[in-house]
């Protein structure tokens, strides 16, 4: 299947309807039947403000979140008018990609 790849940057202290904005953001992908996301915490990075973003040991508020789907042309840009329409403010990549699933499908 030929499609993107969506990363969307985030970092772990911000928020949206009082739940961290990254799981927010899995929890839209599932409504909407999207195939799958993955979040992965950063360990450390920048952003365009030149502000350094880092998990500490006692504090990991500001840690790096990414978001990371594989979606069709037309997933994309509903995902992404959706967060437009939220009023989430974030970084992303949108990679073209192709992608598909090897062997069985996994029963759980």
């Amino acid at each position: 299947m030929k499609g993107y790849q969506l990363t969307l940057y985030t970092q772990q202290n911000r928020r949206h309807q009082g739940r961290m904005l990254a799981d927010w953001i899995v929890g839209v992908a599932m409504e909407m039947g999207l195939r799958g996301a993955t979040l992965v915490s950063g360990i450390e990075g920048f952003g365009h403000t030149g502000q350094l973003h880092s998990r500490h040991f006692f504090e990991m508020a500001d840690q790096p979140m990414l978001i990371l789907l594989a979606l069709t042309e037309a997933e994309c840009d509903a995902l992404l008018k959706r967060l437009e329409e939220e009023g989430v403010t974030l970084f992303y990549v949108r990679v073209p990609a192709e992608f598909g699933l090897l062997g069985a499908p996994l029963d759980t």
